[in-house]
């Protein structure tokens, strides 16, 4: 038996049949259940171990259909609409899941309706039973209230004024019931039989497409995966055809004969189907999990979904059968990486309108990254192009990410650069200078509303012995400001 404490009393919260056999009930207390049988064995309930037992149980259940939702802390809906010819029918379908439960330890019950409401019934009320199309109200009527899903509350007050079973509520008209026991009994009742429809709520998302092969004989090893998984591609590869799409993200799930499931999910930079390629990035993605992936007894169903997938842009061909995609190869190497290292493995740097140098590049991941798709727009007409001028600053080969305080002990003059600074417990003679260059603050972004002191001199430094700097004065001279101070901000050699 199963305890949980409720209040300030243990009471029992499951039992199995052999409890059951010795007249124990669900909700008695702990001390009433020894008294009765002082030999019987009691253990303390963990939900969360209980919640994640169960999870792994729906994603194993995942092999019959993707539409597995959790019925509270004990039980899981299957929708298996348009399944059950894939494994001989419902029976067959039916018999399977039970007896691989079986094999794998556990004591479940089943049942299989045209609603949820009556597999629900069926499942905890009459065995293991298939319940035809039209047959709910004949499963339903002798059953008791609990069948109908319903509050314990309501189910108190229809047993207070007589009403024992389901069938007995199906007898009673509808109009008094609503008056006094509100609707959500109607609703129960008419979801049951079929009146109203009741949607299962998958706990995870559908794929699209979808692609798998049951096994014979169990595989273990990873080369024996890979391959799978590029003979899974190949057939993956017609559906995106057809579609005009490619994939933007895949799962690839293996089902352990011990009820076991793993689940490999990767992303790639651009919309692919080309099974060589979706093999490489598996192939690093497994190379990375190999430890983390337990084969145990063997995996007997592999699984390739398309979880996103994109428009495919076709590329043209030049005059000699070539394609030229000067991006796909960086796309290909990023995938790669990621795949082996993590989605934050690989960053690419993007600008963003700032004219202050920490601000105007980001780094994102290299999936969100903009890519130009379409070609440039051509001019309507010939026209002579009319001659501009760029000035461009020159900026450091390195930035750093903050910049760092510099000692300036002297300048030649209050406005120009420093003679000589002192930076990281270095000192260092300048020899050449350029600048300044004045970068003052943004003041729509900036809580500060003293814009003087945010203002920026830069200066290009040469040392001695050659070496390149990017020097910035943060501040006035003058006025009742502080002293500006100096900043090491970059790099250039």
């Amino acid at each position: 038996m199963i305890s949980h404490r409720q209040g300030n009393a243990q009471r029992i919260s499951a039992l199995d049949e052999r409890a059951e056999a010795l007249h124990l009930k669900r909700g008695m207390g702990i001390a009433d259940a020894r008294a009765m049988h002082p030999s019987i064995d009691i253990v303390e309930a963990d939900p969360e171990a209980d919640r994640r037992l169960l999870e792994g149980l729906a994603d194993w259940c995942d092999r019959y259909t993707p539409l597995v939702a959790l019925d509270g802390s004990d039980g899981l809906f299957l929708d298996v609409t348009g399944c059950t010819h894939l494994f001989g029918g419902e029976r067959a379908m039916l018999d399977d899941i039970l007896s691989r439960f079986f094999h794998q330890g556990f004591d479940v019950r089943a049942g299989l309706a045209a609603t949820p409401g009556a597999a629900w019934a069926a499942a905890r009320f009459s065995g293991d039973r298939i319940v035809a199309g039209g047959g709910e109200e004949e499963l339903l009527a002798p059953l008791p209230l609990a069948a109908l899903r319903i509050e314990p509350a309501i189910r108190d007050s229809l047993e207070s004024v007589g009403l024992r079973t389901a069938g007995a509520v199906m007898a009673t008209p509808r109009a008094p019931l609503a008056r006094r026991f509100g609707a959500s009994l109607l609703l129960r009742l008419d979801q049951a039989l079929g009146r109203l429809d009741e949607a299962v709520s998958p706990r995870l998302p559908v794929a699209p497409l979808s692609v798998e092969r049951h096994l014979a004989e169990p595989v273990t090893l990873t080369e024996e995966i890979e391959r799978l998984v590029g003979m899974l591609a190949t057939t993956l590869k017609s559906d995106l055809e057809r579609r005009g799409e490619g994939a933007r993200t895949l799962a690839l799930l293996l089902f352990r004969v011990d009820g076991a499931v793993s689940r490999i999910a990767l992303g790639t930079s651009r919309p692919m189907r080309e099974p060589m390629l979706i093999q490489k990035l598996f192939h690093e993605r497994l190379a990375a999990l190999e430890q983390d992936i337990d084969a145990g007894y063997g995996f007997d169903l592999v699984r390739l979904s398309v979880l996103s997938a994109a428009a495919f842009d076709m590329q043209q061909a030049d005059l000699t059968g070539e394609v030229t995609d000067d991006g796909a190869d960086i796309a290909l190497f990023a995938d790669r990486i990621r795949a082996r290292l993590g989605e934050s493995a690989v960053l690419k740097p993007v600008l963003v309108e700032s004219h202050l140098p920490e601000r105007a590049v980001a780094t994102i991941p290299f999936t969100e990254a903009p890519r130009k798709t379409t070609p440039p727009k051509k001019p309507d007409r010939i026209t002579t192009p009319v001659p501009t001028t760029v000035f461009r600053q020159e900026r450091p080969i390195r930035l750093f990410r903050s910049p760092e305080p510099v000692e300036v002990p002297a300048t030649e003059m209050p406005e120009g650069p420093p003679l000589n600074f002192r930076w990281r417990r270095a000192l260092y003679r300048v020899t050449r200078a350029e600048g300044p260059e004045r970068i003052a603050a943004e003041w729509w972004r900036e809580a500060s509303s003293d814009e003087a002191a945010s203002t920026r001199d830069y200066f290009r430094i040469e040392d001695a012995d050659g070496r390149r700097y990017w020097l910035y004065r943060q501040g006035l001279y003058g006025g009742s400001q502080a002293a500006p101070r100096w900043f090491m901000h970059g790099v250039f050699a």
